[in-house]
This record gives structure tokens, sequence and C-alpha cells, in this order.
């Protein structure tokens, strides 16, 4: 099992910034993949960002240029940097891990930005 505990997220105005972070425990040691996902009500969930353990990228096309995603193996923690945040920005922000074909989710954090 892994277990994930998001952190960081809050109300911002927009053109502001958050760090959400992500501490994983538990089974870590086979994860080769972790990322962001976002979800609003009434939407699907849809990825935002994720890292391999290579540290190669992929984005939504949405935040390229705005968000970025990095890890820190040593204290098992993903972290998403938004900048320049949009009112289309806000929705509630998961964590995501992926090992051995199983995806294990944290419960989420809410990000709102302000017009």
């Amino acid at each position: 099992q892994v277990q994930l505990v998001e952190s960081g997220g809050g109300l911002v105005q927009a053109g502001g910034s958050l760090r959400l972070s992500c501490a994983a425990s538990g089974s870590i040691f086979s994860i080769n993949r972790m990322g962001w996902y976002r979800q609003g009500p009434g939407k699907q969930r849809e990825l935002v960002a994720r890292i391999t353990s290579d540290g190669a990228t992929r984005y939504a096309d949405s935040v390229k240029g705005r968000f970025t995603i990095s890890r820190d193996n040593a204290k098992n923690t993903v972290y998403l940097q938004m900048n320049s945040l949009e009112p289309e920005d806000t929705d509630v922000y998961y964590c995501a891990a992926f090992r051995n074909g199983e995806a294990y989710w944290g419960q989420g954090t809410q990000v709102t930005v302000s017009s």
C-alpha cells in the first residue's frame, strides 16, 4: 500500500502562486510515476502534470509554461509549483502514485483562484 498526503492548497488571487506538496509513504520502492490531477464539480478528473522515476515530465496544455512538477526522492515528495494562476484553475487537486499497475490517490486539496 502507498499513502499520499497532500498539502499547500488554499485561496489565491488571479496571477498569484501556490505550491502543492505530496508526501508518499508505505510501499514506495516500486512507484514508477507520480502526478497531479484535478477535478471540479460535475467534471471528470483530468491530468495536470506527471513525472516518472527518471524525471520525465508531462503537462496538460492548459498549464504548460505556468506549472512545474518536481520530485525530491530523498523526501519521497512530489511538488507542483503553480504560477500565474487563473480562476479556471479552481478545482480539487489530487496527488496520484502508480505502482505495478495500481493507482493510489491522496485525499485532495482545494485550490481556489479569485478573479
